[in-house]
C-alpha cells in the first residue's frame, strides 16, 4: 500500500463520514474525492510501470485502484448529482476483493496488521452496499460514524507511522487494532442510535 496515497485516503474518508451525517453538502465532498480517486489511479499506475514485471509488486499496487475508482465514480456521481446505486453496487465488488486482500495480508505477506485493515475497509465498504446500492437509509447515520470513526485508525495513522519508521505489524499489534476497531465500530452504532438518520444524499461516501 502506497503511504502517501493512504494519507490522503484517511481524509477523504473523514469528509465522506461527515458527508454521510449532513454535516457536508454532496456536491461539496465531490472535489476531494476526485482528487484523492485520480491519486489512487495515477500513483498505481506508476509503480506497476516501474515494477518491470514483477508480480509481487504489481499485486501490492493492485489494491490502490480499488480506492481510486471508488473515490472517482463516487466524485462523479456526487458532482453531476447522480444516483448512488451504482456506487453501491460497486462497493459489493469491492468489499469482496478486499477480504481477498485481507486474506492476503494475513497469510502471504505476513502483515496481520493490514489484513485486519483491510477487514475493516471490507466492512465499511458493505455498509456502502447496503445504504446506496440497497437504499437501507436507517444504515446511513451507523455508516456514517463508523466511516469517520475508522477514517484515521486505518489510514493515516498506520500511513504516518510507516513512512516515519515506526509501523509494527505481528500478532499482538493485530490483536490491539482488531479491539480498537470493534470498538469504534460499536461506538459507531451508539452515536447512531442517539439520532435519526438523515435522508440518503444524492451520492455517498466510501473507502478504504
Amino acid at each position: 500500500m502506497n503511504n502517501v496515497g493512504l494519507l490522503y485516503v484517511g481524509a477523504v474518508l473523514l469528509v465522506n463520514g461527515l458527508m454521510l451525517l449532513g454535516r457536508v453538502p454532496a456536491r461539496s465532498a465531490a472535489a476531494l474525492n476526485l482528487f484523492v480517486g485520480a491519486l489512487q489511479c495515477v500513483t498505481p499506475t506508476v509503480l506497476i510501470i516501474q515494477a518491470g514485471g514483477d508480480q509481487e509488486a504489481i499485486l501490492g499496487a493492485s489494491g490502490l485502484y480499488l480506492f481510486g475508482f471508488t473515490y472517482l465514480y463516487v466524485g462523479v456521481v456526487n458532482f453531476a448529482g447522480l444516483e448512488p446505486s451504482g456506487v453501491g453496487w460497486f462497493s459489493l465488488y469491492v468489499a469482496g476483493a478486499a477480504l481477498v486482500y485481507s486474506g492476503l495480508s494475513f497469510w502471504r505477506n505476513e502483515d496481520p496488521v493490514f489484513g485486519v485493515i483491510w477487514l475493516a475497509w471490507a466492512l465499511l465498504w458493505t455498509l456502502f452496499f447496503l445504504v446506496l446500492g440497497l437504499g437501507l437509509e436507517r444504515l446511513t447515520r451507523f455508516t456514517g460514524w463508523a466511516t469517520l470513526l475508522l477514517s484515521q485508525p486505518t489510514c493515516s495513522v498506520p500511513a504516518f507511522l510507516a513512512m516515519t519508521g515506526g509501523y509494527r505489524s505481528n500478532a499482538g499489534t493485530a490483536w490491539i487494532a482488531a479491539a480498537v476497531f470493534a470498538a469504534l465500530v460499536a461506538l459507531s452504532a451508539l452515536l447512531a442510535a442517539r439520532g435519526r438518520a438523515p435522508r440518503l444524499v444524492p451520492a455517498s461516501a466510501t473507502p478504504a
